[in-house]
């Protein structure tokens, strides 16, 4: 049993976000030229963070890119009917510069959106891209060392992989940014982290973003972990996140850092010093509608949970209502947000668009709202909204057959909050496309001897209890498939 704050998180594509706003306005808006309303309409969401995705300055080159590629051209096409090429702005991941671009209004009009949102207490989070630059970055002429170069044969035996460029010190062979596993990133150039030069650099440039900004997404923070660094490039490299965290939190001790992360390394890169760490293994779990993983997996230490990002949909994955049925994604929604840690949200999500958006583009699909669903993710932020859920202590609970031979007790899940004051919630959730029974293992000894009404606060519904009972033998659920209670207990008697 720990007790750890569970804030959220809102995740805006700053470019899409601004072209939806500028539509509705009818002119052209960068940051600030943003009415109050829409400050205010993200302050009513009941969210602590709001990520402005993309707001570096992506160069040419990078547009240039991003316009001859015929695969990412065809995600385009099936993403806007009406595409046109003026929908490309190149990848917010290709950065050329990090400072705020210009269409965005610069510098400047950062600092006035982070005013407006501080107004409503909400905290600003950035990008930070730290395996590479975008192809145009000035680094790629003026410092070619802080990159990762090959030879002609790399070129000619995996162009996939490099491109020749002409530097201001003559033609050098770079290698593209990549992830290990997958063909390079084209749009832009792998940095050197065995080069010391470099990692000074970068650190000055975290430096600098720390100054606009409450807090950092990292984007595949893994991959500059030593061990994966020189698995893929074959280059030493001395540790760069520990040194860079601990030089901006001398300057700012309360900046946060979130890491994007797969492959198992959540847990090392919260050992380096990040607040957070992507939960895809939950996802994947919940994907996969099996209960037991989904408890095994909720059963790590608290220390390791209350620093996990969850979440169901960002940019990099599908859209949860394209990717679950209706009721899948309540149900996935309620273990997601009702456990600890940070409540990860992305645009959209709320309203069941179902048009993943790629990072190259300037606008998105005109979708309808799922009304529906919609409702559900308005009373789930209320919920998420209490003290009780923020603060409060987390734990997972068993639970049992209801009768001999009840095997459908297996899909289930269940946990409880328990506040300071006294407030207690139950979360039981059926994992399984079938109908599921089960009794639920109480751990409040001190509900014997009276009793107790528990209201469902997304369901309606309220269920009257004797505390012996629910002290003893437990709390007996019948739940349809995807089913779930969000049961608050309050004692009559």
């Amino acid at each position: 049993m720990h007790r750890y704050p569970s804030p959220s998180l809102y995740q805006l594509n700053t470019r899409i976000w601004l072209n939806a706003v500028s539509r509705t306005f009818g002119r052209p808006m960068a940051l600030a030229d943003v009415p109050d309303s829409e400050w205010d309409r993200l302050a009513e969401l009941g969210v602590d963070w709001i990520w402005l995705l993309s707001v570096w300055q992506t160069g040419p080159l990078a547009r240039q890119v991003s316009l001859g590629h015929d695969e990412w051209l065809n995600e385009f096409r099936k993403t806007l009917p009406e595409f046109i090429e003026a929908d490309i702005g190149g990848s917010g991941f290709a950065i050329q510069d990090y400072t705020v671009a210009k269409l965005l209004g610069g510098d400047a009009a950062l600092c006035w959106a982070r005013d407006k949102l501080r107004q409503r207490g909400l905290r600003l989070m950035l990008d930070f891209v730290p395996n590479h630059m975008g192809l145009d970055h000035p680094w790629a002429q003026q410092q070619p060392d802080y990159f990762v170069q090959g030879s002609d044969d790399d070129l000619a035996q995996a162009p996939q992989n490099y491109v020749r460029m002409i530097t201001s010190s003559g033609p050098r062979v770079f290698a593209y940014g990549r992830d290990p596993f997958f063909t390079g990133w084209p749009d832009t150039l792998q940095l050197n982290y065995g080069n010391p030069a470099l990692q000074l650099a970068m650190s000055a440039e975290l430096q600098k973003i720390a100054n606009q900004c409450d807090g950092v997404r990292c984007d595949m923070a893994m991959l500059l972990l030593p061990d994966v660094f020189e698995r893929t490039w074959g280059i030493r490299m001395e540790p760069f996140w520990s040194t860079a965290i601990q030089s901006v939190r001398e300057r700012h001790s309360d900046f946060v850092f979130l890491a994007e992360v797969y492959w198992d390394r959540e847990w090392t890169l919260q050992q380096h010093g990040f607040d957070y760490t992507y939960d895809k293994r939950l996802y994947d779990r919940l994907r996969s509608q099996k209960a037991e993983p989904v408890r095994d997996h909720l059963r790590a230490d608290m220390d390791f949970q209350h620093r996990l990002a969850r979440f169901l949909e960002n940019h990099d994955e599908p859209r949860a209502a394209a990717t679950f049925s209706a009721a899948q994604h309540e149900a996935a929604a309620i273990v997601t947000y009702l456990t600890p840690g940070l409540r990860f949200f992305h645009q959209g999500q709320f309203e069941g668009f179902r048009q993943r958006v790629s990072p190259h583009l300037v606008r998105g699909p005109k979708e309808p709202t799922d009304e529906r669903l919609s409702e559900f993710y308005r009373r789930l932020r209320d919920v998420l909204r209490s003290p009780l859920v923020r603060d409060g202590d987390w734990w997972l609970i068993e639970c049992a057959p209801a009768w001999h031979d009840n095997w459908t007790w297996n899909g289930c899940v269940a946990f409880v909050w328990s506040g300071r004051d006294g407030s207690r919630l139950v979360v039981v959730v059926n994992l399984a496309p079938h109908r599921s029974q089960c009794l639920v293992q109480l751990p409040f000894p001190d509900l014997r001897g009276g009793h107790y009404r528990l209201t469902d606060l997304i369901n309606a519904g309220d269920y009257d209890w004797d505390g012996d009972h629910l002290a003893g033998k437990g709390l007996y659920v019948d739940l349809p498939e995807w089913g779930y209670h969000v049961l608050e207990i309050q004692r009559r008697g």
